[in-house]
């Protein structure tokens, strides 16, 4: 079992020493802080530190305070030596707890570890502390220590004007986790997981997958909700285009039903993002398909639209400033939607970024927006990080030639870009995947694999990650990409070599490992099947899991449901042909015996900083939010996994410690989970974050985001932006597809696999081992040599005897 599953269970303390040294400040150091405390902080602020005798017990007390700040935090720390530093056992969990009061309710308890190779480094916040006048006692359970960690060290965090008092402090390990549970199912599948295939078929070509918030967030329910919105539009289908048909469907996974939603535009190859309310914004689509003659491509649209999960309709919002096919669409802290990159109304790139105002419901106007006038490519993957800043992590749709180092960190505000190193083979990231790994509050994204949908080669296995709280961060290589069986038209058989995929899924799990699904060897081509875990824990795979039985490459997508488990949907080839069978997997952790029940959420409206009491029908050891998915092409820049820290009342009634910082968790609903000792989570229950709580502090008490320094020190300078203009120029055959034959909806690649021969009978041979049939040629030109009878169509016998 990996370390992530190696949870202690929520049970109390075992009975022990206090494993913090000189906890109540009583005995003097060789300086001007006590024994075994140090002084910590960084950035431009005006501080002291004071060891008073206001204290809870004893005669001493540590007083920090903030007279002044405009950025950074100070904390009296457990000195890091092995002298005084606690021991702990990775897999174990802690109790802290202390004593204090204060003036400011910016202040966070804050965790530093020691790695036996890499030394001391930040880990993580557990909890904001609120504002007390009086002596409070505050206690909170770490998450399990990670491996290669032999030390931790501790304490208050201040980071705004003020002062926090502390005393009496106390660490206590927490009991070992009790023994798995038994598996209730086949040996296999406990192993492996399980895979079905629904008896009811996808209605729509659906290349789009929301999932829904599932009702009133004031009361546990135990149902999980949360319909899925799938978005055809005309789903890649010209026919559906020029009749004007553009299709919606909302599938219920309680009742297993679809109903149809009626669809203003084509929202083929949209953006979508959730709002803070939960109503799902969907932005551009496709204003017309490619010209037969290849001259120009895929058009995008300005138009706008809001679905409302309450009516289950659309309504038109104001239109952007552009048409953006294929745009990018990530939530800001302040609930805002950034978009950048995709196709203009005329097939060239949008070099324009565009806004949302969540406080006015509308598109600003361009002046209103900062610009860099940078063609950020085709579904960008544009991470927010936890000081406002966005990661452009190299993973996009269509393309060559990303410029620079393929990743970069954007800075809005100061309207900066900066370069990432590290990404491999930047050229070969189309329809790579990246995801925020969990917990959000760790900042580090794994990429992985990728292709070339121009050079066509086999995609690739590689995996990078990149931990965004160094100074400097850059990718570093992570373990290659698990193979699986690969059906190139004959078949299936084992990948070999160098052999990835690309198309790739990947979904965050409640038990805190990524799922990575379904994919394709080429562009549009030779499913492969396999599936595995990652664990951030290890940044080792699982590989050999159950295989989605179905093919999963262009235009799939696989998502979390509220039960725990994954839905996958999708497949259209370059045939031009669309699968609508969907297949539901059951990890592991749905195999082991009882699920863990929320039995109650006190307040369902959540804010930063808050203290939420939960109740269990028996112990957890971890609790998270995890947003609800909005993926297509692999990409949803808004997947996140937040840890929600517990403070133990009891082993049924928990607290949960909600991020003060809405970078970590951008305002909107989520799914909570309630995970035991062996991995098993609960349903998920819905609440909202960013909302009035129920028992609401005036506003100037609510804490602050508590923002680290993390990725501070970049090593190259930004790049200087380049002057207005109106557009990027692209290729018509971005895509990927040789538009002399065919539909707009068939591709037939530019370039073809290795070791398909530049000759018309192998190409042929190819073509109609993937089932392109007999295609119509457009016009006069025939570059790749298919019709050399001249006769209007591919691959016929005249083509071939000559």
């Amino acid at each position: 079992m990996t370390a992530g599953l190696l949870l202690a269970a929520q049970q109390p303390a075992a009975a022990g020493p206090n494993l913090v040294k000189n906890p109540g400040f009583e005995t003097p150091g060789s300086g001007d802080m006590p024994f075994c405390w140090a002084k910590s902080g960084w950035g431009d602020n005006d501080f002291t530190f004071t060891t008073t005798t206001d204290a809870h017990t004893g005669s001493a007390a540590m007083r920090v305070e903030l007279t002044r700040r405009l950025d950074g935090d100070r904390k009296a720390l457990i000195t890091e030596s092995a002298a005084c530093a606690p021991h702990v056992v990775p897999e174990r969990q802690y109790d802290l707890s202390l004593w204090y009061k204060s003036t400011t309710p910016d202040t966070a308890l804050t965790l530093f570890r020691h790695d036996t190779t890499a030394g001391w480094q930040y880990w993580t916040d557990l909890r904001t502390l609120p504002k007390e006048g009086d002596w409070t006692r505050s206690e909170v359970r770490t998450p399990a220590i990670p491996p290669d960690t032999d030390r931790i060290t501790w304490g208050v965090s201040v980071f705004g004007a003020g002062s926090v008092t502390t005393d009496d402090y106390a660490m206590e390990e927490v009991a070992p986790p009790p023994p798995d549970p038994e598996c209730t199912a086949t040996a296999e599948e406990c192993a492996k997981g399980r895979w079905d295939v629904l008896p009811t078929r996808n209605p729509v070509r659906s290349v789009h997958s929301v999932v829904l918030h599932g009702g009133t967030p004031t009361r546990a329910g135990g149902s999980g909700g949360g319909k899925v919105l799938l978005i055809a539009g005309s789903g890649n289908d010209p026919a559906m285009f020029e009749a004007g048909t553009f299709t919606t469907a909302l599938y219920d996974p309680v009742a297993g039903t679809y109903k149809d939603i009626p669809t203003p535009a084509d929202m083929f190859c949209a953006g979508h993002v959730q709002l803070s309310d939960g109503r799902v914004l969907v932005m551009s689509g496709n204003k017309g398909y490619p010209s037969a003659d290849g001259s120009i491509g895929y058009q995008g649209l300005k138009d706008s639209y809001i679905f409302d999960p309450e009516t289950e309709t659309y309504t038109r919002t104001n239109d952007m400033n552009g048409g953006h096919w294929y745009p990018s669409a990530t939530i800001l802290g302040n609930g805002d939607v950034i978009s950048f990159g995709g196709l203009k109304e005329d097939s060239t790139g949008n070099v324009t970024a565009e806004r949302f105002s969540a406080a006015e419901n509308r598109w600003l106007p361009l002046h209103q927006v900062n610009q860099t006038w940078s063609f950020w490519g085709l579904y960008p993957s544009m991470i927010l990080m936890q000081d406002g800043r966005l990661f452009y992590s190299g993973s996009h749709v269509f393309g060559n030639g990303t410029p620079g180092t393929g990743a970069s960190i954007y800075d809005y505000d100061a309207n900066t870009v900066t370069d990432v190193p590290g990404l491999r083979n930047k050229d070969q990231r189309d329809e790579s995947a990246s995801v925020l790994l969990p917990p959000a509050q760790d900042q580090r994204v794994l990429t992985i694999g990728g292709g070339n949908n121009e050079t066509n080669p086999a995609a690739n296995r590689i995996t990078d990650i990149i931990d965004l709280k160094q100074p400097d961060p850059r990718y570093t290589a992570g373990p290659p990409l698990p193979q699986g069986l690969v059906d190139q038209g004959q078949g299936k058989r084992p990948q070999t070599g160098d052999e990835g995929k690309m198309y790739v899924s990947a979904v965050l799990l409640p038990d805190g490992r990524v799922l990575e699904t379904g994919g394709g060897l080429h562009d549009r081509a030779d499913p492969v099947y396999e599936a595995s875990f990652f664990d951030p824990v290890t940044d080792t795979y699982e590989e050999g899991l159950a295989a989605d039985p179905i093919p999963r490459t262009y235009h799939s997508s696989a998502f979390l449901l509220p039960d725990g488990r994954v839905m996958a949907v999708g497949d259209n080839p370059g045939n031009g042909t669309y699968n609508h069978n969907v297949s539901v997997y059951t990890p592991p952790y749905l195999l082991k015996g009882p699920r863990p029940r929320i039995t109650s959420v006190a307040d369902g409206e959540w804010r930063y900083g808050d203290t939420q009491r939960i109740t269990v029908d028996r112990p957890i050891a971890r609790a998270e939010l995890i947003r609800p998915a909005a993926v297509t092409h692999s990409s949803d820049p808004n997947q996140r996994f937040v840890d929600l820290p517990m403070s133990v009342v009891d082993d049924r009634t928990i607290d949960l410690n909600v991020t003060s910082n809405p970078h970590l968790a951008p305002p909107g609903w989520y799914m909570l989970f309630g995970v035991d000792a062996a991995g098993i989570p609960s349903v998920a229950e819905w609440v909202h974050l960013g909302g009035p709580s129920a028992a609401a502090r005036p506003a100037h008490e609510a804490p602050s985001a508590h923002v680290h320094d993390f990725a501070g020190d970049l090593g190259t300078s930004p790049k200087k932006n380049g002057g207005k203009r109106a557009s990027a120029p692209v290729s018509p055959a971005i895509a990927g597809c040789d538009r002399h034959y065919g539909t707009a909806g068939v591709c037939v690649p530019l370039a073809f696999p290795a070791p398909v021969k530049a000759t018309t009978r192998s190409r042929c041979d190819w073509l109609t081992a993937h089932g392109y049939g007999r295609l119509e040629v457009n016009g006069k030109g025939d570059p790749l040599r298919l019709d050399p009878d001249r006769d209007g169509r591919t691959c016929g016998k005249g083509d071939l005897r000559r």
